[in-house]
């Protein structure tokens, strides 16, 4: 059996009022606005170490040339530009004695070149005397 209200009263319907929907919107605002700051601060973190991982070969790539040059490079700084997987780098190479004659410091730096001071990788290494 259906129940009548008494007459003067008006039925209470179930639901949600504009406030209570007001204040749940805002709460979805927020949360997929703190999601979305994640995802971008995670598509920059990725962006940074691929230009750090290419940076890093590059100064490898170099190093290994100065193990390789004949003769043996000659203690000075030099500079150029190399590309790895299709971006643009700069490097600077500094050679340097060491207390053994028969070795000579490397030392590689290698950055964007858009903002040549931020350092994206610096490598050392040492490179002997050949037997000649």
């Amino acid at each position: 059996m259906l129940a009548i209200p008494p007459a003067g009263t008006t039925p209470r319907t179930r639901g949600f009022t504009l406030i209570e929907i007001l204040v749940a919107l805002a709460i979805v605002a927020v949360a997929l606005a703190a999601g979305m700051r994640a995802v971008a601060q995670s598509a920059d973190g990725a962006t940074a170490l691929k230009q750090r991982t290419l940076a890093l070969w590059i100064a490898q790539n170099r190093l290994a040339a100065a193990q390789l040059a004949t003769p043996w490079p000659a203690p000075g700084t030099r500079d150029g530009e190399a590309a790895q997987a299709g971006t643009r780098f700069v490097w600077r190479e500094t050679v340097s004695g060491t207390p053994n004659p028969a070795f000579r410091k490397v030392e590689i730096v290698v950055a964007d070149p858009a903002v040549p001071d931020y350092v994206l990788a610096r490598l050392v290494g040492y490179v002997g005397a050949s037997a000649q």
